[in-house]
């Protein structure tokens, strides 16, 4: 038999943290006790009201059925709670918001409701692999726009009028921005409201840092006339403590949000309805002090020891960004990237991110995930103090 996969398989590669982390396994396994300061998986829990009304759902014997694809009301008002507290941004529950398994998710859904074989893409570089590698999947024509550290890691909208932007359906955009901090700006969203509305180009803003290390949390929905022309992901992941759970949301306005659910109710079924009930519980009950206490004073605590493993890498980074990483330039004398993380890893014993991973405006740097116990950090810091940099 010769049976080989679809063109698509050979057109992507295996994500780099599940590479990774393979090898990262067998180093573990051959004692070298690695210190993870990669990913960013929240290693805190959700608030306890939160499990406790998952665990009060689990045990009720009608709680297992499917679940209807477009979220039941109780989490889709919990949604628009939670915009309406934080971004001052009204959301009818009932039409403007999609519950999703996560953001990625929702990035397959409205590429395949937006987007047709052959349409252009704008994927910001450096931003997160899964727009360039979903796209490719789905035959979208990439085009990469720059985000550079001189105009903090904003677009520069200059170059972007200067492209050929007939084509273009889609446009990426994630504020705060990941990998890099960079802060979300209402000017940048104005900005791109604006972009849009010239060039008929629906803007996508994936939102799940915005309560990370963060005061003043935004969202580009508050710029008016945003749900005209933009849809914004928000997640559950980070803010709340709940990666694996699996809960983000789009919103948007009432038709992108119906074309989104077409596409959806096509491909799975609601999220279990205790996971539903638990996320909204958090939603509810998450005070601004439990945000406080977790996601400003744990992550500045990890964020001052891991300032200092990057100076003592001697990388150079801006002290003003924000969300649960820490983005470095590393020195001129390594030629990549990769010269530095490798001679971390295997010496050190420390796994860091290289940026290559997030495009070619990366390979100069390296992030640093704050998602690891503060004793971790520390002794990640002793390990790599220890040594010749």
């Amino acid at each position: 038999m010769n049976i080989q996969p679809a063109n698509r398989v050979n057109q992507i590669q295996e994500y780099y943290f599940s590479r990774k982390l393979k090898e990262v396994a067998k180093l573990n396994a051959a004692g070298q006790d690695i210190i993870s300061l990669a990913i960013g998986s929240p290693d805190m829990p959700p608030s306890a009201q939160t499990i406790d009304r998952l665990c009060e759902v689990a045990v009720q014997p009608d709680a297992h059925g499917y679940q209807p694809t477009v979220g039941i009301p109780e989490l889709r008002q919990a949604m628009a709670g939670f915009y309406k507290k934080w971004y001052g941004v009204d959301l009818d529950w009932r039409s403007e918001i999609q519950p999703l398994i996560g953001s990625k998710e929702g990035i397959l859904h409205v590429t395949l409701t937006f987007c047709n074989p052959g349409d252009e893409v704008l994927i910001p570089d450096p931003g997160y692999p899964t727009y360039t590698a979903l796209n490719k999947i789905l035959g979208q024509k990439i085009t990469y726009y720059n985000l550079l550290e001189k105009n903090g890691w904003q677009p520069d909208f200059d170059e972007l009028e200067q492209m050929d932007l007939s084509h273009v359906k889609l446009m990426w955009t994630n504020y705060p921005n990941m990998p890099t901090g960079g802060d979300a700006r209402m000017e940048t969203y104005e900005r791109l409201v604006a972009f849009a509305k010239k060039h008929n180009i629906i803007i996508v803003n994936d939102n799940p840092y915005s309560l990370i290390l963060n005061e003043h949390p935004k969202s580009i929905l508050q710029v008016p006339g945003a749900k005209d022309c933009c849809i914004e992901f928000n997640s559950m992941s980070k803010s709340h403590n709940m990666p694996g759970w699996r809960v983000a949301m789009a919103a948007s306005n009432p038709t992108f949000i119906s074309w989104i659910l077409k596409i959806k109710s096509n491909v799975d079924n609601g999220t279990f309805k205790g996971i539903q009930l638990a996320a909204a519980e958090a939603y509810n009950t998450n005070t601004a002090e439990w945000h406080h206490q977790n996601n400003i004073e744990n992550y500045r605590r990890r964020r001052n020891i891991a300032e200092k493993i990057m100076t003592a890498l001697d990388c150079t980074f801006d002290k003003h960004q924000v969300g649960m990483f820490l983005w470095g330039r590393i020195p001129d004398k390594y030629d990549q990237v990769e010269e530095l993380t490798e001679r971390i890893l295997h010496e050190a014993r420390v796994f860091v991110t290289p940026g290559f991973i997030f495009g070619n405006n990366g390979k100069r740097y390296i992030r640093i995930s704050l998602c690891a116990k503060d004793d971790k950090i520390a002794e990640a810091l002793r390990r790599i103090e220890k040594l010749q940099w």
